[in-house]
């Protein structure tokens, strides 16, 4: 489990990094900011929550690492709900992607990989609490 965590962390930390060096850098080898931004959130806003994510994501990680702490004492809140809320945003963001093909073809597929690794993320979470409260 922790090293799926860590690998989920792992890929959205890539996508954090790629889109800062895109849009500040200008990083030509990565794509264009255009693929990486759906342009919902203006990117100053957008960049300080994915940073906010990234570090929710490392202490559940360090959580499940260390087997200790916050997130690895089995709770209802981080079973059910996030289990619900992890499906729904996934089944969400699997729709998103034929309608984004069919509507704007050229538009930004590279958010919704990753809100498809968050939404993992989070399922992930949700079955270890479901399971340690079910057994």
């Amino acid at each position: 489990m922790r090293l799926a965590l860590w690998a989920l962390s792992a890929l959205f930390a890539l996508r954090v990094a790629g889109q800062f060096l895109v849009a500040f850098f200008g990083v030509g080898w990565l794509p264009p900011m255009a693929r990486w931004y759906s342009g919902l959130m203006p990117y100053p806003y957008l960049l300080p929550s994915q940073i906010v994510i990234l570090v929710l994501m490392v202490k559940i990680c360090a959580d499940f690492t260390r087997g200790r702490g916050f997130f690895v004492q089995p709770r209802r809140l981080l079973a059910g709900p996030w289990l619900w809320l992890g499906g729904i945003y996934l089944a969400v963001m699997v729709a998103r992607l034929p309608l984004q093909l069919i509507l704007k073809p050229d538009g930004p597929l590279i958010p919704i990989f990753f809100h498809w690794v968050l939404a993992a993320f989070v399922i992930l979470v949700g079955v270890w609490h479901r399971r340690r409260l079910k057994g």
